[in-house]
C-alpha cells in the first residue's frame, strides 16, 4: 500500500507508475475522498472544541443556553465523525488497489517481451539423442490417477520422482540454511484474509487463490503470505535487521488467467512445493538485499549444473505489488525452453505499511516500516523438470547430480 501522504504529493508518479505497469488505480476518487475526509474532519473538531468551551462556561455560569448549544454542538460532532469514518473506510479500501511504484533501473515495457535478460550462466546441455520432456519420463509421474482423484492441473508423484523432489527440498533448505544465513520457518498453511491483505494477495488477487468455503481461511499461494505476517503488527530493534527466514510448504494456486498454458506434464498446477526466501530490512539496504537474494536462488541452480539466465523484469511485467522484480529461468531441454524457477522481488514498504511491521532505528526514535523482499529459493515443480531433462540419458535414464547424491542415498541413477 502506497502512503496516502504520497499520494497528495505526488499524484502523477503514481498515476504513470499504474499506467506503466497496466493496472487501474483510482488517484481521483482517492484526492477527492480524502479532501472529503479532513473537511469532515475538521468539522468534527471544531464543534468538539466548540463543545468544551460551552461546557466550561455552564459549569461557571449555569446558564442553560450553554448546556442546550454544548449538546447541539456535540451531536454536529458526532454526525461529521461518523461521515469522516465512513469516508475513510471507503478511502482504505481504495488505497488497497493502487499499484506499488517501480525502481528507476526497471525497463519500461508492455509485455514479457520487454524483459531485458540480465546475465546467463552455463551453457546449454548437448545430447547425442533427441531429448524427451519430462513427461515421457518413466520416473513417476502420474497424471491420469490424478485427474480422477483432483481434476486437471495436479499430479501424483510416485517412487523416484517423489524422492527427486524431496531431495532437492532438502539441499537447498539446508545451503540456505547453513551458508546463506537464513532462518527455515515452518508456516502454517492456511491464513485469514488479513494476512494475505498484508502482502497485497488480496483483494486484487482473490480469484487466483483458493478459500476454505464458510471460514476465513485461504490456502498458502506461496510461504511468502504467512511468513511475511510472522512480525505483523510488531516493532522490530534495527539490531535485529535484515531478517532472513526460509520456508518449504505446498503452494495452492487456482490458475484462473491461465487457461490453456502448461497444460502438459509438470508445469502449471494448481498444488506445487516450493522453498520461499523472505527478508525483512532497512530501507537503506533493500536493494543491495535484492541483488543477494537473486544470488542465493542462482547459487541453487549452479550447483545442480542446470543452464539459467536472469531477467530483469520490465513495467508492464513485474507485477503489482514489486518495486524490482528478477525472474530466474532454467533451461529444460526436453520442452526446449526456459522455465521459470524463481521471482525475486523487492516490495520497499508497499507491503510493510499493510501488515504493519515496523523497526526502530535507533533508541528515542520514531519507528518506520521495514523493507520485504522474497523469492522462490526454489520453485521445486520446475526444477525437477529442468533436472530430469538435463541429466537424461538416452536409454530413459536420469543421472542424478552430484550434490544431490547423498540425499539419494548415494545413487548415481534415479531408480
Amino acid at each position: 500500500m502506497l502512503a496516502l501522504d504520497l499520494i497528495r504529493r505526488d499524484p502523477e508518479s503514481v498515476r504513470r507508475a499504474a499506467e506503466l505497469k497496466g493496472e487501474p488505480a483510482p488517484v481521483d476518487e482517492i484526492l477527492d475522498l480524502d479532501r472529503r475526509w479532513r473537511e469532515h474532519l475538521t468539522v468534527a473538531e471544531n464543534a468538539r472544541a466548540e463543545q468544551k468551551q460551552l461546557s466550561r462556561r455552564f459549569a461557571e455560569t449555569k446558564d442553560g443556553a450553554d448546556l442546550d448549544l454544548a449538546k447541539q454542538v456535540g451531536e454536529q460532532a458526532k454526525a461529521e465523525q461518523t461521515q469522516a469514518d465512513e469516508i475513510k473506510d471507503r478511502l482504505d479500501e481504495l488505497l488497497l488497489l493502487v499499484p506499488n511504484l517501480f525502481d528507476a533501473s526497471v525497463p519500461i515495457g508492455e509485455t514479457e517481451a520487454d524483459n531485458v535478460v540480465a546475465r546467463e550462466w552455463g551453457e546449454r546441455p548437448r545430447f547425442d539423442f533427441e531429448p524427451r520432456p519430462h513427461y515421457e519420463l518413466e520416473v513417476g509421474f502420474d497424471f491420469e490417477r490424478a485427474a480422477k482423484v483432483s481434476g486437471s492441473r495436479f499430479t501424483f508423484l510416485v517412487g523416484p520422482v517423489a524422492r527427486l523432489e524431496r531431495a532437492l527440498a532438502q539441499f537447498m533448505l539446508d545451503v540456505h540454511t547453513r551458508e546463506h544465513g537464513y532462518t527455515e520457518v515452518a508456516p502454517p498453511y492456511l491464513v485469514n484474509s488479513t494476512t494475505m491483505i498484508g502482502t497485497a494477495n488480496l483483494p486484487k488477487f482473490a480469484e487466483d487463490s483458493f478459500r476454505i468455503e464458510g471460514r476465513d481461511l485461504w490456502l498458502v499461494p506461496t510461504a511468502e503470505v504467512p511468513v511475511t505476517n510472522l512480525h505483523r503488527d510488531e516493532i522490530l530493534d534495527a539490531a535485529e535487521l535484515p531478517r532472513r527466514y526460509v520456508a518449504f510448504s505446498p503452494c495452492f494456486r487456482s490458475e484462473a488467467g491461465a487457461a490453456g498454458k502448461d497444460t502438459r506434464g509438470f508445469i502449471r498446477q494448481h498444488q506445487f512445493h516450493k522453498v520461499e526466501l523472505v527478508k525483512l530490512c532497512a530501507p537503506e539496504s533493500s536493494l543491495d538485499e535484492l541483488e543477494s537474494l537473486v544470488a542465493d536462488a542462482a547459487s541453487i541452480l549452479e550447483r545442480l549444473g542446470l543452464h539459467y539466465r536472469v531477467l530483469l523484469m520490465c513495467t508492464g511485467d513485474m507485477g503489482f505489488a514489486q518495486f524490482k522484480k528478477y525472474d530466474l529461468e532454467a533451461w529444460a531441454p526436453g520442452v526446449g525452453r526456459f522455465l521459470e524457477v524463481s521471482s525475486c522481488s523487492v516490495f520497499n514498504d508497499f507491503q510493510a505499511r499493510r501488515a504493519n511491521i515496523r523497526y526502530r532505528p535507533a533508541a528515542g526514535e520514531a519507528p518506520r516500516f521495514v523493507h520485504t523482499l522474497n523469492g522462490s529459493g526454489l520453485a521445486t515443480i520446475r526444477v525437477v523438470d529442468a533436472v530430469l531433462e538435463t541429466y537424461q540419458q538416452a536409454d530413459g535414464t536420469v543421472r542424478v547430480p552430484e550434490v544431490l547424491q547423498p540425499y539419494l542415498g548415494g545413487a548415481e541413477f534415479l531408480i
